[in-house]
């Protein structure tokens, strides 16, 4: 995939942005033959060239990046201070995918690709013309035209806000690998979420994925408004290796930081007739939870099949369904309003619903009997409270605990 300048070429897409949302339309294009014609120009701010992310989600499907996937789990614990267990998956698998083997493998999949080129450069703009297509402008002047652009940039949420119409919260977390000098984790259980720490009125829980009996990823997640100190993080991951585990002697092999946003704000999922949006600038992280790395792929593929079928991306393009979305929104609501209930709310969904079912509601696959199943399964009132809400179009403000 050459990587020399070119002086406005035309292409039939421009895909901005090389993280997970823009690559992973780069291959699913280059998987499908009836688009094995159309010049395809990927605009990335920067190599990617180091492992700055893991990106983990539950399948009971075959994916195109199952041959990079890192480690996969078949077994799932959620634990709280009222209720904790280990499932065993029966369906899904839980898996992970390491970032450095992404995209190394997505490259080399397009390096010898003649429908890709690939320039090395940050958009500054991106613009429909009027006479239809769409043009790029990189930030050194360089204007690069195409039939389609596929924008996968983070959107500004800070200049979308609405704060008293919808929610705003982030998902962040500071995680540590691990390596220990004695035996500590199960490698065949994953930790989807252990409540048993502090909430401080707000979800907080530790995520760990063990690769070894001695070697894991330890994360500490937050639900809410602003991100903590860094050193809150680590005081929380040593407090849990060292209460929970008995671990106090370690090495940290390597780290990860992130801040996903969480809104029922409406992210579109295009710009005028030529922009379509991808990843989270097109709401693919999920609001309730942040998961996005499946719905990235669900959404490559609808619109990869659109393209080769009619020519254009297809109308429905994301496919999300309202009720889910209400799903989302009241939970949003609960956790500003009381983000410490939000442990109880998890507690009541894994006690009393088969793992599958939860799995399959979280990937909106579920029916109308399964939503009633999960939400017949926990506490009513705090939802009863965000229906309140929803209807008068204000979102809640932090309540005090009763």
């Amino acid at each position: 995939m050459p990587e020399k300048p070119v002086s406005l070429p035309e292409y039939d897409y421009l895909i901005v942005g090389g993280g997970a949302a823009g690559l992973s339309l780069a291959y699913h294009i280059s998987q499908e033959p009836r688009l094995a014609s159309k010049r395809v120009l990927l605009l990335e701010p920067e190599a990617k060239n180091q492992n700055d992310r893991t990106w983990s989600f539950w399948t009971d499907e075959p994916m195109l990046f199952d041959g990079i996937v890192a480690h996969e789990w078949q077994q799932l614990a959620f634990r709280s201070p009222q209720f904790e267990r280990v499932f065993s998956l029966q369906r899904h698998r839980y898996k992970m995918i390491r970032g450095l083997d992404f995209y190394q493998f997505v490259h080399a999949a397009l390096a010898n690709n003649p429908q890709f080129t690939r320039v090395a450069a940050p958009v500054a703009t991106l613009e429909n013309l009027p006479a239809g297509g769409v043009r790029a402008t990189t930030t050194t002047g360089e204007q690069f035209t195409g039939h389609y652009a596929f924008d996968s940039r983070p959107p500004e949420l800070r200049e979308l806000q609405q704060p008293h119409k919808h929610r705003y919260l982030l998902q962040h977390f500071v995680g540590w690998e691990v390596e220990t000098n004695h035996d500590v984790f199960d490698p065949t259980t994953q930790e989807f979420m252990d409540f048993r720490g502090e909430q401080h009125q707000e979800p907080r829980f530790m995520y760990v994925l063990p690769f070894s009996k001695r070697r894991a990823l330890v994360e500490y997640t937050l639900f809410s408004g602003q991100v903590l100190p860094k050193a809150e993080y680590e005081t929380e991951i040593r407090r849990y290796l060292r209460e929970q585990l008995g671990v106090n002697a370690f090495q940290i092999t390597a780290e990860e930081v992130g801040a996903i946003p969480m809104t029922d704000h409406p992210l579109p999922s295009r710009n005028g007739p030529g922009i379509i949006h991808l990843g989270v600038r097109a709401g693919r992280a999920k609001p309730s939870t942040g998961y996005a790395f499946k719905r990235i792929q669900v959404h490559s593929a609808r619109l990869v099949e659109g393209l080769a079928a009619t020519g254009h991306p297809p109308r429905n393009l994301n496919g999300d369904r309202w009720q889910f979305r209400l799903f989302d929104t009241l939970l949003l609501d609960i956790m500003q309003r009381r983000g410490e209930i939000t442990r109880d709310i998890f507690a009541d969904m894994f006690r009393k619903n088969p793992v599958e079912r939860i799995f399959d509601f979280l990937d909106e696959r579920t029916t109308w009997v399964e939503n009633f199943q999960i939400m017949n399964s926990v506490t009513p009132w705090p939802f009863l409270r965000s229906i309140w809400h929803v209807l008068r179009g204000r979102p809640g403000k932090r309540e005090e605990a009763e």
